[in-house]
């Protein structure tokens, strides 16, 4: 149950990164998910496929946020910026260029 209430948490938490300027309560996707956590919320005595398939689904949907959202980030940092000096693409990769011996 423990993981579960945590695989929640996590998609609400990237539901917020996703949404930042919308209230999350009144957001159709994050109606859908509670509901659908709600669904097929069992007691640890009951065994349900159904639940071992959502949580399948809500762990697919969590990787699927997290991916977008680093997506995004990377795309504005690296895209767009035209032209870069030499000294600058070695720089955003991790290299340092040798220094022009005088």
């Amino acid at each position: 149950m423990n993981s579960k209430l945590t695989l929640l948490r996590q998609i609400i938490s990237e539901l917020r990164l996703a949404l930042p300027n919308r209230k999350l309560k009144d957001d159709l996707s994050y109606q859908h998910i509670m509901g659908q956590f709600r669904k097929y919320q069992t007691t640890d005595r009951e065994l349900c496929k159904a639940r071992d398939e959502m949580e399948a689904v809500a762990r697919t949907y969590l990787c699927y946020l997290r991916s977008s959202r680093i997506t995004q980030q990377l795309k504005s940092e690296f895209h767009g910026k035209g032209e870069r000096s030499i000294n600058e693409t070695a720089r955003m990769v991790g290299f340092k260029l040798p220094h022009d011996p005088k």
